[in-house]
């Protein structure tokens, strides 16, 4: 009697029973599409079935307890779909329950155990969801090669793990078990759950199920407070962010670079259903907003509709100037204080600076007024505008929404706001502009950024939302074009800095995006001139989007010239850069890699090599 009662609990176990399994979602009303958010969750409850833990790894690294585990997703056409996550808390959090956080990784990343290490140092449990079914944790990584051994079964292979498990259907992406399958689509195949075009045949629908069900896996282990439940993720995970906040048990979230943009899906029943309007209206929880300004999954022109459909008036923004799809310290550590706040009550976030743009002005120049949170100790504020938006950007926008140039204006300070001068180089395209307010941390926060690489910051940064004026409103307001053409690019001169950008600080390689700016129109068969010198002899590599040149420091830090036609810039492929007009980037760098074309199986050309000494000095950027 004792054998047959192990042999039934070790079948239970693993998600069997002597009869059918009962499926988790119902069948489609009357045989029709769900139609909007209410007919796509209908029947689903997160916490009615049995979550079968199955812990795979388990370890311990400074005081925090580390698993990797499988929990029960749900039944999808008869079979059981198995999540993989890295699960991590804090030993000290087995007498005092703390707050449970989901982190959802993007397109093409890993689960990943350093979000659930630094966060349990700080304090919060945290399930890392491998939706994709890769992994990244000591002892236990599952790269996309065993993903595929996962799948073929072959667990006589020395790399073999068990990963994530969507059984009939499939939620994997980059790649997905059925080369068909796409996120975007709605439309039936038989790996998916409907036979009709059904927003329950999407990937977006089955991983927000999986993240709802790892709420519940939350709020079940005895180290972690139900209440006090948050979840954060990164582009692809920043939308699953969004499409999961709409649970009520979740009390804040942190979206970054995803979440508010996917609005034109050419299918209407997606649209009505896993647009991320249709998720954003149904929100109630504190909600941060992390929209570099010149991303292109989370565009910031869609910021103020995205804010405004929301039910929760508790939400801020964050946007740096120039990122793309990544981030430095002062914005990235955003999640970590939004989180402290909602969950623990030991930070207070700043209100949201308030701008008002004054385009008719005495001296024709716009000029932005800028009122942060003076109850808080304000380190600077800065104001960042570009005439690179479009009213209606769309995906199609994408490589311009990426490359676009915001040119920076100092704010001076005028009693409890700050005031400054928008000067224009065109009144023929809308102007946006927005303000970005930094603000010291009391302690350091050690944390893992958005594609986990440790971080430590000492300040954080608040934005406005982004403000847009037609074209047609700075004519009415008779505005003066002040920012007249010219030949110097740069002098490298006190606030330059804040016309270039880098994701690894502090390291002195930098990007910009000035060459496609009206102002810095190269004249008829110009050359590039760059002055530069270097303490000892390096090569420095100058980067054109995909076209390259590199030059040669003699040392002893005497000033040198470098003179460049597009001539001497090549691609990978040794082909020569034609003129200078369509040049989106330029980067300043010891060495970079040039890649070939997409499909090509030829490696990759390294320029450059390691910096010897200290940063090199630039002097001037100009055409000639």
């Amino acid at each position: 009697m004792r054998c047959c009662l192990s042999l039934l609990v070790g079948l239970l176990s693993v998600g069997f029973s002597f009869g059918q399994l009962v499926e988790t979602l119902p069948p489609l009303a009357d045989g029709k599409s769900p139609q909007d958010f209410q007919q796509m969750w209908n029947g689903f409850d997160p916490q009615a079935e049995p979550l079968e833990v199955e812990v795979l790894h388990q370890w311990e690294e400074d005081d925090v307890v580390l698993k990797v585990l499988r929990y029960r997703v749900g039944v999808f056409k008869g079979r059981t779909a198995m999540l993989a996550a890295v699960y991590g808390y804090p030993k000290t959090a087995v007498t005092t329950p703390i707050p449970g956080l989901v982190q959802i990784h993007g397109g093409g990343q890993y689960a990943d155990y350093k979000a659930c290490l630094t966060n349990a140092k700080r304090g919060y449990a945290t399930i890392s969801l491998a939706w994709a079914g890769r992994i990244s944790a000591p002892g236990y990584q599952v790269s996309p090669a065993e993903v595929k051994l996962f799948w073929n079964g072959q667990t006589d292979a020395p790399n073999y793990r068990v990963t994530t498990d969507w059984g009939a259907v499939d939620g994997y992406h980059a790649p997905g078990r059925n080369p068909r399958n796409h996120f975007p689509s709605a439309g039936p195949a038989e790996w998916t759950l409907d036979s009709i075009e059904s927003p329950r045949n999407s990937g977006w629908f089955l991983c927000a199920l999986a993240a709802r069900r790892a709420l519940t896996f939350l709020e079940r282990q005895p180290e972690v407070d139900p209440h006090r439940l948050g979840v954060y993720g990164h582009s692809m995970g920043g939308k699953l962010t969004v499409l999961t906040s709409v649970d009520p048990r979740v009390k804040a979230a942190a979206p970054s670079c995803g979440g508010i943009s996917d609005r034109e899906n050419e299918s209407a029943v997606f649209r009505a259903t896993l647009g991320d309007g249709i998720s954003l209206q149904q929100i109630k929880c504190p909600i941060m907003f992390l929209s570099p300004a010149n991303d292109f999954h989370g565009r910031i022109g869609d910021l103020p509709k995205s804010v405004a459909e929301l039910q929760s008036k508790a939400w801020r923004v964050t946007c740096s100037p120039h990122h793309n799809h990544q981030d430095t310290s002062e914005y990235e550590v955003a999640t970590q204080l939004w989180m402290d706040q909602n969950l623990y009550g030991r930070f207070q976030m700043p209100a949201t600076p308030q701008t008002e743009l004054q385009p008719e002005t005495e001296d024709s120049i716009p000029r932005l007024t800028i009122k942060p949170d003076v109850g808080h100790k304000v380190l600077g504020v800065d104001v960042y505008y570009t005439f690179d938006g479009k009213a209606n950007e769309g995906p199609q926008d994408r490589l311009d929404t990426m490359h676009r140039f915001w040119h920076h204006a100092s704010a001076t300070q005028q009693g409890d706001q700050w005031v400054a001068q928008v000067p224009l180089t065109t009144t023929e395209k809308p102007l946006w502009v927005y303000a970005n307010v930094r603000y010291p941390l009391e302690q350091k926060i050690t944390a893992a950024g958005y594609y986990y690489g440790i971080y430590e910051a000492d300040q954080f940064n608040l934005s406005s939302l982004i403000t847009r004026v037609p074209a047609e409103t700075l004519v009415a307001a008779k505005v003066k074009v002040t920012l007249m053409p010219t030949s110097l690019i740069d002098d490298f001169q006190t606030s330059w800095q804040h016309d270039w950008f880098a994701y690894r600080e502090p390291y002195w390689a930098k990007t910009t995006n000035k060459l496609r700016d009206l102002r810095w129109q190269p004249p008829k068969d110009a050359q590039l001139v760059l002055e530069a010198s270097s303490p000892q002899p390096n090569q420095l590599v100058l980067l054109m989007d995909q076209y390259a040149a590199v030059v040669k420091f003699a040392g002893g830090n005497e000033k040198q010239e470098f003179v460049f036609k597009p001539s001497d810039f090549k691609n990978h492929d040794g082909e020569r850069l034609a003129h200078w007009n369509e040049v989106r980037t330029l980067k300043l760098s010891p060495a970079e890699r040039l890649r070939p074309g997409r499909g090509s199986q030829d490696p990759a050309t390294l320029l450059g090599g390691q910096w010897k000494g200290d940063s090199p000095t630039f002097h001037e950027l100009r055409w000639e």
